[in-house]
């Protein structure tokens, strides 16, 4: 903290009040900063899974060719004396050359046995040519596309040829005769292994490459070449070598990869081209054989040769062969060995192969697994004698690999036992191997760093899972390794942790239970396709049961439901067998439980079990599940009220035919669904358009209905739309050029651009044709079709025009509302598909982008299908149109955006909103547009509800009537295309790490490193401020910032700590810094044309700051990454306040009427004639409040994103000023009928008003409730008086009288200052005395202009400064003098 303090120069002051400060920031709980704000809503990019064995392959073939001609010697060897002897531990010399031969090929064919029992073994005991092509091909032709191993122990013959060939006997065993390598390729075909235990058999290896080269390019070459070469092959094998003796096998094409034909022909070879075998009397003669097939035994006997074993006493090679025990037993000391060697070498593989090698070589074949684990021994062993043993593919080294050590202690510590057991026979005391590598595994969880390499020990994780008396600790360990993220379990799955962890859910040990749930919810969160594994294997049955067990902890029982529901989730066979397995009884008895997580995975599963499985809903009917699920929609948690209109979306979006009992049901889940439309939580009310997209694709033909009735309605009816009624207000210059706000594209706003376009055009139209009286009446909005708001040109992908408008939407949406439309013929109005219309309009207006997009998406769909099947007339085609017709709608607005010029005049008799006037350009496109074609996009044809005698700019319908005949691509089209990602955004909760320490609460990271510096700087500005304002301020008139804002400002807010300011005129907000007098950012808020901002709030400004606007359509938007850098995002938007009334001001006299009328132009709040709408934010408490031309103060909870009260204000006017408290949970509300009005929040709707105050004669101008216990209530009206109140008493305790005609006030919570803006052009500062401390009337300094009436002002919460917008665009801040600051 020292060092922070540093950091910010801050003065030396007493760490006590420093800290204290410090504490109440840090105790502050910040708004809309959940995962939900601030992440895309979809699920993660999917891994590519390589893990899965795409060929799993089997050696089922093995031809043992042995040339051993016992007693015979080849000519080119000459052996030592001793020399090495023994053939599979026989020593062929102790009895007779052919019994020798059999016993050393049956011992060979038991030694392979050990490692695959079920192979065909077939033996060759110095064969001929003959007998060699005869057993390869009958292996090959038994095999199919199996593998064959050929072993190949060359030890009674001469070394292989530079040629490429080997060699064997003639019938009489006179003579050696050479085989090639290419017939051997050909006879044996692919996939196989070749293992050869012989001198200079590296020569073998290269040749095989080279032969599968040439076959390569005979294949290229074509028919031709394959028939000369058919011609050679019945050629005698002499011949046969002399064509290819050209070759050469240090030529550079030796070295090469292998073809794809021979790909999968494995190498194993005893030693390098230049190398011959070791003769050593001590070793096999086949060592290399040994170290393949006996590698215990070998690897023992090597030990015991080095000089290290003399450490261990009374070990000799005899005693060797006593080990007690099988292989296959793990408890046994020889058993035990064999699974450290199995662990050790499976180990070293991974960590030093590249990872699909590995899998090639150690996963794909049982067989080839053990023969390579063995080779890394064998490399290890025969390199110690100066042999150098080869593969293809070729492996690092590995002979010098770490875990070799761990191999010498492990066999030293068990040959130490070995005397004593045999002698003495003690018992076995087990190897510490595996509980060291399960330490040094948790090293590395434990100690490490976020990026670094995996953990060398996880395939022995892997091996410790076969043994009971570690598997509890193994599984916790792999638990924590795969929590670090999708990463670790790509990378365990890739060791082959899969078929283990699917074999332990047979287990019934309950400890496992939360160790298996843990990891299979791990698995399934990265990769999905392993439900069919588990319902395979009955393993959905395991999960089932630990659902059920209401013991379990409520988090153990989140994750089974989560694996549950991907075990459903599209998938027919997961879902029956969940059905079977009574998953939806079990869900509906968690819906209620305390914990959250659990309640939304139990609602998503529901919602799974039963999409497009009508047996699942018929179940869920029985149950009443939809009635349960009712009881999640007003869910304190967002995701789980979304997760409940998931399942209850799915709930009727079954496809299945419908009977009376399942119609009543949809209409009755609809209905309750309905009720969420002003859910404070977009997410959720995305959720919804798709829900109820659900319901519109399953009864098309009744919304088409309706659909027809609306747009026709529509039509015929003239809205009371507030904006019609055109005043002098309504008209504000048209902006110069900087003015237009920055279009780098904002995140949630696809299509910013287009509305700031249209927003400007608007305005240009607006001036053309200005009078003294009112507006231009052919420019309303309600015939001028703009693009006034974010969703008008969100459509379809190339933003072509919708069948309906933004603009008809809205307005269809207002017609509801305005008129009464019973008296419609065809459905009762009243009707289900009628109010679920509504809904869908009222979320096409959704202040929130993407809500309104799906909806209008879903509206468009049915108005198209509606339009289609209505049989279009024919319409012109667009040539034929005579020249007066407008050009294209992108060309024109092209020409007015570039040339400034004016459009031509739209028709004022036009009937429809749709398509009657230009659109301005969606984007500067080309000036032609391709011929009009309807898609499934959501375009359609400007058809049946629109007269022939339209003027069209597009080309009509061509096809139209093929278009309609086919209604079952379109239904796909919706429900296809619907979806909000949200079931795989919360499946990323289990990709993610749940164990890891939060970013936030990790001292040393960034992130709060970042948040103390701002609360210090927090602390810092509160203190220094203190000192001015305790001094006293005597004056505030020192200008230090102007500046011309872009728009007329209507509402400033100074932000809390930093110096930026945030300036809002009608639809957009500018922000400056006012300490540098630059312009930071300037950003469309996305409101529609007829409203405008009326209020801002910093939320979090003692933190990460957003900024809250509300508008009087009751929408409340809220915005981040504003005034930095970065581009601002919407963070969400609700309607705060539905119906939002145009309503008078109260009547309390005449006079005082006219003077509020007049002040009303001044303050332009005249297009509402009431307060807009007032917010007043409570960080403690995470509560808004929301009040204006409303009868009610709403209070939304921020967390729960959802409405907590509605307190009726019981007065007949607007509510114009909101101020609480949250010490006193007081909220105080100023009216426009000039009465002030006190409230409890902790009390019932009747009752909760506590104190009405009626000394104002009008329209209240602010009110403020002091933050102290004892703090008062001040409030200001139009006429000028200050009232102060004492909330216990019923008459107010000071009046102050200051000028009449206040268009703005505000009172400095700190500083005991109030600031009056009035329509005489001048601000007078009063002190808390009354007495005038300044009075501002020129810009100093700026050639002494005149300020334009006062529009808005606020003080700083903490400075002395006083920020002033005027109705002449100019933004100005004052400040005390400069001494004291």
């Amino acid at each position: 903290m020292k060092m922070d303090s540093d950091l910010l120069h801050s003065p030396a002051v007493g760490l006590a009040e420093e800290e204290e400060a410090d504490m109440n920031d840090w105790k502050l709980p910040l708004a809309f900063m959940k995962k939900r704000h601030s992440e895309k809503i979809e699920g993660s990019k999917a891994l590519a899974q390589s893990w899965r064995m795409k060929d799993r392959m089997k050696t089922v073939s093995v031809a043992l060719v042995l040339c051993l001609n016992v007693g015979v010697d080849p000519p080119d060897v000459v052996k030592t004396s001793p020399c090495a002897r023994l053939e599979c531990w026989i020593d062929p010399l102790s009895m007779s050359p052919q019994k020798a031969l059999e016993t050393i090929g049956a011992n060979l064919q038991k030694q392979y046995e050990n490692w695959q029992p079920r192979a065909r073994y077939k033996q060759s005991l110095d064969p001929t040519v003959d007998e060699v092509k005869k057993l390869c091909t009958s292996l090959r032709r038994n095999a199919k596309e199996e593998r064959v191993l050929f072993h190949y122990n060359g030890h009674g013959v001469p070394r292989p040829t530079v040629n490429g060939e080997i060699w064997v006997f003639n019938k009489n065993y006179t003579q050696y005769i050479p085989l090639s390598i290419y017939d051997l390729q050909t006879w044996m075909g692919s996939p196989s292994i070749f293992v050869y235990d012989c001198s200079n058999a590296g020569i073998i290896v290269k040749s095989f490459k080279q032969f599968a080269l040439q076959r390569e390019q005979e294949l290229e070459v074509g028919s031709c070449t394959d028939k000369h070469i058919h011609g050679l092959r019945h050629v005698t094998a002499q011949q046969s070598c002399s064509r290819v003796a050209a070759i050469n096998p240090s030529h550079p094409l030796a070295q090469m990869p292998l073809p794809p034909s021979m790909k999968n022909c494995i190498q194993l070879a005893a030693c390098e081209a230049s190398e011959l075998l070791p003769m050593n009397p001590d070793l096999p003669a086949d060592l290399f054989t040994s170290c393949l097939t006996t590698p215990i035994k070998i690897a023992l006997r090597w030990f015991c040769m080095q000089k290290s074993a003399k450490l261990v006493p009374g070990v000799t090679l005899d005693l060797i062969e006593k080990i007690p025990g099988r292989l296959n037993d793990r408890r046994t000391p020889l058993g035990e060995l064999n699974w450290i060697f199995t662990a050790i070498t499976d180990t070293i593989a991974w960590n030093v192969l590249p990872r699909d090698l590995f899998q090639k070589l150690f996963r794909q074949d049982l067989l080839v697994a053990s023969l390579f684990r063995n080779f890394l021994l064998a490399e290890r062993i025969m390199r110690s004698y100066n042999c150098t043993p080869v593969s293809s593919p070729r492996l690092p080294p590995t002979y010098m690999h770490a875990m070799w050590q761990a191999w010498d202690l492990a066999v030293d510590i068990c040959l130490s036992q070995l005397p004593t057991i045999i002698e003495e026979g003690t018992a076995f005391r087990h190897s510490p191997f595996f509980a060291e590598q399960l330490t040094a595994f948790q090293v590395w969880l434990t100690m490490g760093v976020e990026n670094r390499n995996p953990p060398e020990q996880l395939p022995i994780v892997l091996q410790v899972l076969l043994s009971q008396v570690h598997r509890l600790r193994a599984l916790d360990l792999l638990g924590r390794f795969l929590d670090l993220g999708p990463w670790a379990v790509s990378l365990a799955l890739s060791v082959g942790i899969f078929p283990y962890v699917l074999k332990l859910l047979q287990s019934s040990a309950r400890e496992l239970r939360p160790l298996l749930v843990f990891i299979w919810a791990k698995i399934l969160a990265v990769d999905s396709s392993c439900q069919a594994d588990l319902v395979k294997d009955n393993g959905h049955k395991y999960f089932l049961s630990v659902l059920a067990d209401s013991y379990m902890p409520a988090e153990h029982r989140t994750m089974a439901v989560f694996i549950l529901a991907v075990i459903v989730n599209s998938y027919n066979t997961g879902q029956e067998a969940c059905l079977q397995g009574n998953l939806i009884a079990n869900c509906l008895e968690q819906l209620s439980d305390p914990h959250p997580l659990l309640r939304q995975w139990v609602a998503i599963c529901l919602g799974r079990i039963w999409q497009n499985f009508d047996p699942a809903r018929w179940c869920g009917v029985r149950d009443s599940a939809h009635e349960k699920l009712y009881t999640l929609l007003s869910d304190p948690i967002p995701e789980v009220r979304c997760a409940a209109v998931f399942a209850l979306g799915t709930f009727v979006g079954n496809s299945a035919e419908r009977t009376d009992h399942s119609t009543t049901i949809d209409h009755n889940v609809a209905m309750m669904l309905a009720q969420l439309i002003n859910d404070g939580s977009p997410v959720v009310r995305k959720e919804l358009v798709v829900a109820l997209s659900h319901l519109v694709v399953q009864y098309e033909s009744n919304f088409c209905t309706v659909a027809l009735q609306f747009i026709e309605e529509e039509k015929n009816y003239t809205v009371p739309s507030p904006a019609n009624t055109a005043e002098p207000g309504n008209l504000t210059p048209v902006r110069d050029s900087p003015a237009i706000p920055r279009l780098r594209s904002v995140n949630s706003y696809t299509n910013i651009r287009a509305a700031t376009t249209a927003r400007n055009l608007n305005k240009s139209l607006q001036n053309l044709n200005l009078n003294e009286e009112g507006g231009p009446a052919a420019f309303s909005p309600g015939n001028l079709s703009t693009s006034s708001s974010a969703s008008s040109t969100l459509g379809s992908p190339d933003n072509d025009e919708y069948i309906l408008s933004f603009e008809t939407i809205d307005k269809m949406r207002r017609v509801s509302s305005y008129s009464s439309l019973n008296s419609l013929i065809g459905v009762s109005f009243n009707s289900v598909y009628t109010q679920i219309w509504r809904v869908l309009l009222h979320l096409a207006a959704d202040p929130f982008p993407e809500v309104s997009d799906l909806a209008m998406k879903v509206l468009n769909s049915i108005a198209y299908k509606a339009t289609m099947n209505a049989r279009p007339q024919r319409i012109l085609d667009s040539g034929s149109l005579t020249q007066s017709a407008p050009a294209s709608p992108t060309s024109k607005g092209t020409h007015i955006h570039q040339a400034g010029g004016s459009p031509p005049m739209p028709s004022t008799s036009s009937s429809s909103l749709t398509n009657e006037v230009p659109k301005p350009p969606a984007r500067e496109q080309t000036s032609t547009r391709p011929p009009y074609t309807p898609t499934l996009g959501g375009q359609a044809p400007h058809s049946h509800q629109f007269p022939r005698t339209r003027k069209m700019f597009d080309k009509g319908p061509e096809q139209a009537g093929e278009d309609g005949d086919e209604p079952g691509g379109h239904r796909n089209y919706i429900s296809a295309a619907l979806q909000t990602g949200l079931c795989d955004w919360s499946a990323k909760y289990f990709a993610q790490p749940v164990m890891k320490i939060p970013e936030e609460h990790d001292l040393e990271s960034q992130v709060r490193m970042e948040r103390q510096w701002r609360f210090l700087r927090n602390t810092r500005v509160r203190r220094q401020s203190r000192g001015i304002t305790q001094r006293g301020v005597s004056r505030l008139d020192d200008q230090i910032f102007i500046n011309r804002n872009p728009g007329v400002p209507s509402v400033v807010k100074f932000h809390p700590f930093n110096t930026c300011i945030a300036v809002a005129d009608k639809d957009s907000i500018c922000f400056w810094d006012w300490e540098k007098g630059e312009r930071l950012d300037y950003f469309y808020n996305g409101n529609p044309r007829y409203t405008r901002i009326t209020a801002m709030e910093y939320l979090n400004g003692h933190d990460c700051s957003l900024l809250l606007t509300a508008t009087d359509d009751g929408a409340l938007r809220i915005w981040k990454n504003f005034a930095d850098q970065k581009n601002p995002e919407m963070v969400t938007a609700w309607q705060g306040l539905s119906d939002m009334l145009p309503t008078t001001r109260g009547q309390p006299s005449a006079s005082a009427h006219s003077l509020a009328r007049r002040v009303s132009i001044y303050l332009d709040r005249s297009k509402q004639g009431g307060a807009g709408m007032v917010v007043d934010w409570e960080q403690e408490t995470g509560l808004l409040m929301t009040s204006g031309d409303v009868r009610v103060i709403r209070i939304w909870d921020t967390d729960r994103e959802m409405k907590v009260q509605d307190i009726p204000t019981g007065a007949d006017s607007c509510v114009t000023s909101l101020s609480c408290d949250s010490q006193r949970s007081l909220i105080v509300a100023g009216l426009g009928d000039g009465s002030v009005r006190v409230f409890d929040r902790r009390m019932g709707p009747n009752e909760c008003r506590v104190m009405t105050y009626r000394e104002h004669g009008a329209w209240v101008v602010k009110a403020h409730l002091q933050k102290e216990t004892d703090g008062h209530i001040i409030s200001v009206s139009v006429n000028g008086d200050v009232r102060f109140f004492e909330p216990r008493t019923p008459d107010s305790i000071n009046v102050l009288q200051t000028v009449k005609g206040l268009t703005a006030l505000d009172i400095h919570p700190q500083a005991n200052l109030f600031a009056c803006g009035s329509m005489n052009q001048f601000i007078a500062v009063y002190n808390a005395n009354g007495d005038v401390i300044s009075n501002i009337k020129y810009y100093d300094g700026f050639m002494g202009q005149r300020i334009g009436a006062i529009s808005c002002l606020a003080f700083h919460p903490y400075w002395p400064h006083l920020a002033v917008g005027s109705n002449d665009y100019y933004m100005s801040i004052y400040s005390a003098e400069k001494r004291l600051r």
